[in-house]
């Protein structure tokens, strides 16, 4: 499916990627399956419920987990740019495969994003604090390339102040989930911090995870060509509702 400059593929990623021009992107946003899902619990809306996400969210073994990720995020530096980013989302589940995975493709970080949620459910336990973080790690392909950073631009919004690498705000929103629940959908306010910290308007961007399709609907709001790719079939339906009702509203 295309819409203006966004385009979505249903397909592992790892299949869909090959196909894809070399450095013909500009910055990935990627939010990897976590592989939380273990049996536990959680709160949500004053419940008990379970923090079982899907089959896709489950793998054996720790092996298999770096595996993974060492072979989506080397496919990653084959299609970004000289001097493209990617911004990887996690929680301590599978951040620190994550950032050992960066490095051993060759990866240079460049910060460690924090995005703070302001409302996160209670740890029924009362035998941990409160899971309230989910770190983000942005990385260049070689510490010779000169990524973008719109400085100025995020000074603006902060008042004249240095943007700090700490992200606040509540958890995901009732209405952007008129179109379809999905178990880790990221907000709209979240996005737009990352892809005007990054990107330019007009750059690619590509999501190997779209999930409900929060990074495509922000890069068509703010004027950026993006790809999704989606495994699930559901979630990609969630998508095409998001964005064909955000096409009806700007129309």
């Amino acid at each position: 499916m295309s819409i203006k400059d966004v385009t979505i593929y249903n397909g592992d990623c790892l299949e869909i990627m090959p196909i894809l021009e070399e450095k013909s992107i500009d910055f990935i946003f990627a939010d990897p399956p976590y592989f939380l899902s273990n049996g536990g619990i959680s709160c949500k809306a004053g419940k008990m419920v379970s923090v079982d996400k899907g089959e896709w969210d489950k793998k054996d073994s720790i092996e298999k987990i770096h595996e993974f990720n060492k072979s989506w995020i080397k496919e990653c530096k084959r299609l970004l740019r000289d001097n493209g980013t990617i911004m990887i989302s996690g929680t301590y589940h599978n951040i620190y495969s994550i950032g050992m995975a960066l490095l051993e493709n060759g990866f240079v970080i460049l910060n460690n994003i924090t995005w703070e949620k302001t409302n996160p459910p209670p740890n029924l336990s009362c035998r941990y604090f409160v899971h309230s973080t989910e770190t983000i790690i942005w990385a260049k392909k070689e510490k010779s390339a000169k990524h973008t950073f719109n400085y100025n631009d995020m000074k603006m919004i902060n008042d004249g102040k240095q943007m700090k690498d700490i992200i606040r705000g509540s958890c995901i929103n009732r209405k952007e989930k008129e179109c379809g629940n999905h178990p880790t959908q990221k907000p709209l306010y979240l996005m737009e911090r990352l892809i005007l910290a990054c990107t330019n308007e007009t750059d690619m961007i590509l999501d190997p995870f779209a999930g409900a399709g929060t990074t495509l609907i922000k890069s068509y709001q703010l004027n950026r060509q993006c790809i999704g790719i989606e495994k699930e079939k559901e979630f990609c339906n969630i998508i095409k509702k998001r964005l064909e009702k955000e096409k009806n509203n700007v129309e």
